[in-house]
């Protein structure tokens, strides 16, 4: 953890992508193109594995998919009728190349790649015995935990070592893995992070979200189930259970994280969406000419808002979809562009009217402050946020990447406090009634803890309960806004 906390960023930013092919003659370009479709779910790096009854074969880089797939020739190496592939965001473990999954090993029961999306919150614990055991490290990654677990273990089948590792395992894990012949995927027990399951043809396939299926023209089958272990191999497909399921799904998934055409827990992203910005507009009305997102993640509440509340939806903002979800740049000059690159207003739109601006969430700030500017210089007549969340004012370490309270302005900042720092006419949040009431067609039980701060796995790990101690209001307000004044 560093001294400051990182302001650049406003959202939550998701751990990874996973995907996962059994049984195609052209596995590996299968994953390319899932991993293409879940490539907003991780930016850093990217790899894919494959397999072909004898070896395993990885091609793996820095960088977008398409940067370290650039020469196309690359899937020549990439042999086999079964792949995994993996993107990357790090939460855990330094932005490096060691750190690139899959990650790949040779164990006393042959080669494994493993591919995870999650944090495991006693990894550190878990780390000094294995060390202390006599166990070396290659990465700084949670995710080589799978990899030494499984090693000692003296269980028969692949399967069974993957439960034996995974029984001492907390947190989130979605997790594929690869041998010689066979293709594994697995959830924690509380299903804190999704894992789909398809078919194509004789094919299975495995995925964080649906849309990675889709593209492959795949059909989704079921997701895989908390506390449950999938084997495919030439035998066929077989499942384990290996923990009683305690589900306690991450509701972020449907609010901000996942793409808004895929299914996530059995139900679509885009439905819930839009009944949050419904909700919201019934807890929250007020008088206005027209409602717009700030996009991408909100345009589906945004139309919600607006059928609910019968102000027409316009599109206000535009964003550049060529810097990812973050736009960091050492330069001090480069900086102070940052907030024009990555969104600009639509002077026509905005002009003299008054606007509703519908958001996912605020973690710290900094996004809708600069946007906040953007609606301002247009000469927007009014500005009211509408937020279709909770505020977060807890941190997460199930893998989303704001890991102390100090980051998050509404642990120091009262609502009306962050509206007069927004410098707009109103701030309302959704609340965690309204949420839990869009989500009533789902499974109803959700982790909520980054807006409660109620945890369903309890934290051991001295480290963690540390971040959670009230934060220093004064000291990070002044943070914040010192960190604001080096974009203007």
């Amino acid at each position: 953890m560093t001294n400051t906390p990182e302001f650049f960023d406003d959202k939550p930013r998701d751990k990874c992508g996973v995907m996962a092919v059994f049984g195609h003659p052209r596995a590996s370009e299968l994953a390319y193109l899932g991993l293409y479709a879940l490539q907003h779910r991780g930016q850093e790096s990217a790899g894919i594995v494959a397999a072909d009854g004898q070896n395993l074969y990885q091609v793996r880089g820095m960088g977008l998919l398409a940067d370290v797939f650039r020469d196309q020739s690359r899937f020549k190496e990439l042999e086999g009728a079964w792949a995994i592939g993996h993107v990357r965001y790090s939460t855990t473990g330094a932005s490096s190349l060691t750190n690139v999954q899959p990650l790949v090993a040779n164990t006393k029961d042959g080669p494994l790649a493993v591919a995870h999306n999650g944090n495991i919150t006693n990894e550190r614990m878990l780390r000094s015995r294995l060390e202390g055991d006599g166990a070396i490290f290659q990465t700084t990654s949670d995710s080589e935990l799978f990899v030494h677990l499984m090693a000692r273990s003296k269980a028969q089948t692949t399967a069974e070592r993957l439960a034996d590792a995974v029984r001492e395992l907390e947190g989130a894990f979605s997790v594929v893995i690869i041998t010689r012949d066979e293709v594994l995927a697995a959830r924690d027990p509380q299903g804190f992070r999704p894992l789909a399951m398809g078919r194509k043809g004789d094919s299975y396939v495995f995925a964080s979200e649906t849309c990675a299926i889709d593209i492959i023209g795949g059909e989704y089958v079921r997701d895989v189930e908390a506390g449950e272990i999938v084997t495919v191999s030439p035998r066929g497909m077989e499942s384990l259970r290996y923990a009683e399921a305690n589900l306690s799904m991450c509701v972020f998934e449907l609010i901000y994280f996942a793409r808004p055409d895929s299914q996530i827990y059995g139900t679509s992203v885009d439905r819930v969406r839009r009944k949050l910005g419904k909700i919201l507009a019934e807890e929250h009305p007020t008088s206005a000419d027209i409602v717009i997102s700030i996009p991408d993640s909100s345009n589906t509440s945004a139309l919600g808002y607006s059928h609910q509340s019968g102000i027409r939806n316009e599109i206000g903002l535009i964003r550049n979809h060529y810097i990812g979800r973050t736009f960091i740049n050492p330069s001090q000059f480069m900086r102070s562009y940052n907030s024009r690159i990555k969104y600009n207003a639509v002077r026509g739109v905005l002009e003299g009217r008054r606007v509703v601006v519908v958001d996912d969430s605020i973690v710290r700030g900094t996004t809708l402050k600069k946007s906040s500017r953007r609606f301002g210089a247009p000469g927007a007549k009014e500005v009211h946020v509408r937020i279709a969340s909770p505020p977060v004012r807890w941190p997460c370490f199930y893998g989303m990447d704001y890991p102390t309270r100090r980051e998050l302005i509404a642990a120091f900042a009262s609502p009306e406090e962050i509206e007069a720092y927004l410098g707009v006419n109103s701030l309302k949040y959704l609340s965690l009634n309204g949420v839990l009431s869009a989500t009533r067609d789902t499974p109803s039980n959700y982790c909520t803890a980054c807006f409660s701060g109620q945890y369903p796995v309890a934290l051991k790990d001295p480290a963690h309960i540390a971040e959670l101690s009230e934060p220093d209001k004064e000291w990070a307000r002044a943070e914040l806004e010192r960190v604001l004044r080096t974009m203007e």
